[in-house]
């Protein structure tokens, strides 16, 4: 892994680009450029395909960003949704407190009251990492964005920290739309906004993100009847539990129906989202070794679940969730019933009524991402250059089309050939600089297969494929181009 090299290629050729970078950025803040956007809506597409087309019960939805404070009263997060920050006296910079005790002993803190991180800090002697003075207190510091709605602004509102909640207040509407009946669930794509207070590690710790969410609604009383889990119950996971966090141990190695047998896993249902999600990971180029699922020691557990596990990947500068996976029981259908006084139950089919429970998959889309590329790049010095090994499915450019020169004509037959292709996929002209270089390029950007137009493909009409992993090239018709493209995309090679 070279997060260094992940960063400039990846700002460089515009995948990102700091936010409002021309007046000196905003931290935390993120945008996408051309191609980081073809590929983040490729990821997506991916996960829509795995997650939700693969079973027949899961509903799309797209709720607003801004909601009123009584949404966020019901569910706890005016209450909860904080992080421990210290401030220096001298010269008045905060830190998030536990990320300040983590960086300075290594000592996992996440949890630990305010009281408890204020000892750490001083019996450690932990000093401000700008100017070595002293820090505060711990206190408590809500990362919701508040803002007022309404020409008076007087309508307190806030942008939401998680897509979850729009999925719950819209819970009956789309019961009665779709006429879902248990188990089923809801999912959303979107923004959320969170006011960290020390974003940091590229794009992996923003202020403003994207999420992957699923709400997944159950029976309490059939959330072992997944009618899926028999599809991954032999899918091995790797799963941190409390005891060896306590202990100091190591991850087991396990399958998803031996996890639940053991009671290691709450149900099928949740065991069934962590297989899935372990497949999925893999299939982006994360080695198993480098995925795990960290069971949430009891101080950290969020206040609405009774359990949750979190996906890690191990990044160069360690382990850090990428998925978080929460079985939320009744928490927040009970408590937007009470504040709003609605009826969110759903009526079974012997007429009584019943408040289902929830397991969430939360995807983190800029973490997973990220944690993508890490894996995925080439530090090729045969070669001459790093490439991207990108999912052709993923990559933001399918081919690249080159003429071998720029003259004789052969330009115009290069032309003819990329808007031949450029109605079915995802294909980019280049006639700039050698064709090495424009190779190199392509690679770089993890483009799967490169074809190039020469003298001979004005005698015979065909051209040469490239290979982006292997180098090889194949003399191709160009009448057989799209049905050679759409098998590297369904087969993931072109060899």
């Amino acid at each position: 892994m070279n997060s260094n090299k992940i960063q400039s290629i990846t700002l460089r050729r515009g995948f990102f680009i700091p936010s409002s970078e021309i007046y000196g950025g905003l931290a935390g803040f993120f945008d996408y450029g051309h191609l980081g956007v073809m590929m983040k809506n490729k990821f997506i597409q991916c996960w829509r395909e795995f997650f939700i087309k693969s079973v027949e019960n899961i509903y799309e939805i797209e709720t607003s960003i801004i909601q009123p404070r009584e949404v966020f009263e019901a569910s706890g997060h005016l209450k909860s949704f904080v992080d421990p920050i210290t401030q220096c006296e001298k010269c008045k910079s905060i830190f998030r407190a536990d990320h300040l005790i983590e960086d300075a002993i290594n000592k996992f803190v996440e949890g630990l009251s305010p009281e408890e991180l204020t000892k750490i800090i001083k019996d450690a002697g932990i000093k401000c990492p700008k100017c070595k003075g002293k820090l505060g207190d711990v206190r408590l510091f809500n990362l919701m964005f508040k803002t007022f709605v309404g020409p008076l602004g007087n309508k307190e509102s806030y942008l939401r920290p998680e897509t979850a909640q729009g999925i719950f207040v819209n819970f009956k509407r789309v019961l009665s739309a779709t006429r879902a009946k248990l188990p089923f669930g809801i999912a959303q794509i979107g923004k959320s906004f969170r006011n960290e207070i020390s974003p940091r590690h590229f794009i992996v710790r923003l202020r403003a993100f994207n999420q992957m969410e699923i709400e997944y609604f159950v029976h309490p009383e059939k959330l072992d009847e997944c009618e899926y889990f028999k599809e991954v119950e032999n899918v091995k996971l790797r799963i941190l539990t409390r005891e060896a966090q306590e202990k100091g141990g190591e991850e087991i190695v396990i399958t998803a129906k031996e996890a639940v047998e053991k009671n290691l896993l709450p149900n099928k249902t949740f065991a069934y989202f962590l297989a899935k999600e372990m497949i999925f990971y893999q299939f982006l180029g994360i080695p198993f070794e480098a995925l795990r699922f960290r069971h949430m020691l009891p101080e950290e557990t969020p206040h609405y679940s009774k359990g949750n596990f979190d996906l890690e990947v191990k990044f160069d500068f360690g382990w850090k969730e990428v998925v978080g996976n929460a079985y939320r029981t009744d928490y927040d259908l009970k408590n937007h019933m009470k504040y709003s006084g609605k009826d969110l139950t759903v009526t079974l089919d012997d007429g009584s009524k019943v408040i289902p429970h929830v397991i969430e998959p939360s995807f983190g889309i800029e973490r997973s991402i990220y944690a993508m590329l890490l894996y995925v790049l080439r530090e090729d010095k045969k070669r001459g250059w790093d490439w991207l090994d990108l999912k052709p499915k993923i990559a933001p450019f399918l081919a690249g089309i080159f003429p071998l020169v720029t003259k004789d004509k052969l330009p115009e037959k290069a032309r003819e050939v990329f808007n031949m292709l450029k109605g079915c996929y995802d294909v980019f002209y280049d006639d700039r600089g050698s064709i090495g270089k424009r190779y190199a390029r392509a690679d770089e950007i993890g483009t799967p297969v490169c074809i190039t137009i020469d003298y001979q493909t004005l005698e015979d009409d065909t051209v040469t494929m490239r290979d982006r992993n292997t180098t090889k090239q194949v003399r191709v018709k160009i009448s057989e181009l799209k049905n050679r493209l759409w098998k590297v995309l369904q087969e993931g090679k072109l060899f």
